[in-house]
């Protein structure tokens, strides 16, 4: 038997949780270092499960374990990775540890909880994550995809800012009704199983390519699509993401915008393309334009805040809209592209909002613009990090947020030209509020106030080198993401029967029929 390495990611930080959480509520320091050791571990044992991958095996998934679950409806605990899930769980164990290096100190002050108990939630959470990416059977992947809202709603709603009870309510209200329409999608799944195939299977492998009535397909796909669209968010399903990413914590925005809401789009590559195919054809173009709408939507939103972290989250949700169209205009590019984005967002996410974090506290708690000016003259490394987190937020060529966006665009371009000229434009927004951004806060003569803040110590420093060196090293050189990614993204259009458009070649005074040659 295989050594169960995914059984293992997920064992590892949920035994740290309750290590910690067993420490005496006073030993906090002590809580954070068994914290930092667990997720480390985790990170290890990530690059272990990484370096042994092959990026050329036959095999669809790898790592496979299965053990029956629930036998009597087909449930399994059955998990594996291909190299779309690989690199997100790797995103995930990434940024953990960064997330509890930068934010040592974040629960120190707050009002409804204990310190032990912010960071064993992260720990519970980060073995949710890498179980969420990991799962084979459908049923398994919905446990996690709900069970993940439990340590998200705490961290909000107990450790947040004055408004986190109405941020977190929010929060799993929105998710929870999507989760329930999603759990009506599965029910109907498994009766269409058990008429075709004769038993009911929630197996991930026996779904793809099952016979299902299109009208039904279609409605099935819904009670996915819309629980994934809720988690990304894509717009119009986004409006509690404001003020969750405004009352959260630096760091448990960092984790529920860098890596939860990648679940949303992994689960639309995943599920709905490949077991909703005739589905995901129909419906591609309300998705394009809901993508579109939100990347313009989103930046203009962005453009009008006074207040940094609204501002991040509406950011978000533009690019969410970029990684949605690269994976609903069916071309091995776009959808290249948006694997690649969601890995770049991730980094460029934690960068930003751990560096306006660390500002943020400098300054009492105030995330409003207005209240900055100047920094750079009294905080020059921290607004030197700031530059390349607002850099890579933009996809500056040779940062790994540009060669995300150019694949998507290329992708866009290859299948609807208009399209992608279209939402090209949104770029440039872009660039106008992140720089804008960037020039109130950073440039300038310096606010009254800020004078003594003091830079960024080594612990901070320490948090955000790996960002800024992931970001600026798979921009210059992305094969080591490409070349994982790649193949399972031809099993994903091969499995749907998606083919890339021919080229298309004009020459003057030579044309065929069809008027091309």
């Amino acid at each position: 038997m295989n050594y169960p390495w995914l059984t293992t990611l997920m064992v590892v930080p949920l035994v740290g949780s309750i290590v910690v959480a067993l420490l005496p509520r006073a030993r906090g320091v002590l809580a954070k270092q068994v914290a930092l050791l667990f997720s480390l571990v985790t990170l290890g044992l990530t690059i272990a499960v990484a370096l042994q991958f092959s990026a050329t095996s036959a095999e669809r998934f790898q790592f496979v374990e299965s053990h029956p679950w629930i036998p009597a409806f087909g449930i399994s605990y059955s998990v594996g990775i291909d190299g779309i899930s690989l690199v997100l769980i790797a995103l995930a164990a990434t940024l953990v540890p960064i997330v509890i290096l930068a934010g040592w100190n974040e629960a120190d002050t707050a009002a409804g909880g204990s310190v032990k108990g912010y960071f064993a939630l992260i720990l519970v959470l980060e073995a949710l994550m890498i179980g969420v990416f990991a799962a084979t059977d459908v049923f398994l992947f919905y446990v996690f995809f709900e069970v993940m809202l439990v340590p998200t709603y705490f961290m909000i709603g107990r450790f947040g800012g004055p408004q986190r009870s109405y941020a977190a309510v929010k929060f799993l209200i929105y998710s929870l009704v999507g989760g329930l329409l999603m759990l009506a999608a599965l029910i109907g799944l498994y009766v269409v199983s058990a008429q075709v195939t004769g038993t009911g299977t929630f197996d991930f492998g026996a779904l793809v390519g099952i016979e299902i009535d299109p009208d039904l397909q279609k409605l099935l796909f819904l009670g996915f699509f819309i629980a994934f669209a809720i988690k990304a968010p894509l717009w119009p399903f986004h409006t509690w993401l404001p003020d969750a990413a405004a009352e959260a914590r630096p760091g448990t925005s960092v984790l529920l915008i860098g890596v939860l809401d990648k679940v949303g789009t992994f689960g639309m590559i995943r599920y709905c393309l490949e077991i909703f195919p005739a589905a995901s054809e129909f419906y591609a173009p309300i998705v394009i334009a809901l993508a579109v709408i939100g990347i313009f939507y989103g930046a203009l939103l962005a453009l009008r805040q006074h207040d940094m972290k609204r501002l991040f989250a509406y950011s978000s949700m533009s690019h969410f809209g970029f990684i949605t169209l690269g994976i609903f205009v069916f071309t091995s590019q776009g959808q290249s592209g948006s694997v690649v984005y969601m890995v770049a967002h991730g980094l460029s996410t934690a960068a930003l909002f751990l560096t306006a974090g660390f500002l943020i506290a400098r300054r009492h708690g105030s995330s409003l613009i207005s209240d900055y000016s100047g920094v750079n003259s009294v905080a020059p490394v921290l607004a030197g990090f700031f530059l390349v987190a607002a850099l890579s937020s933009l996809a500056l060529p040779g940062m790994l947020s540009f060669v995300g966006e150019f694949l998507v665009l290329l992708g866009a371009f290859e299948r609807y030209l208009w399209v992608g000229a279209v939402a090209t434009i949104g770029i440039v927004i872009t660039a106008a509020y992140v720089l804008r951004l960037y020039q109130k806060t950073m440039t300038g003569p310096l606010k009254p106030g800020l004078e003594g803040i003091g830079d960024l110590k080594g612990r901070e420093v320490t948090a955000l080198v790996p960002v800024a060196v992931l970001s600026i090293v798979l921009g210059f050189f992305p094969a080591p993401l490409t070349d994982v990614i790649n193949p399972a993204v031809d099993q994903v259009m091969t499995s749907i029967g998606a083919t890339d458009p021919e080229p298309e070649i004009r020459s003057a005074g030579a044309t065929t029929e069809g008027g091309s040659s």
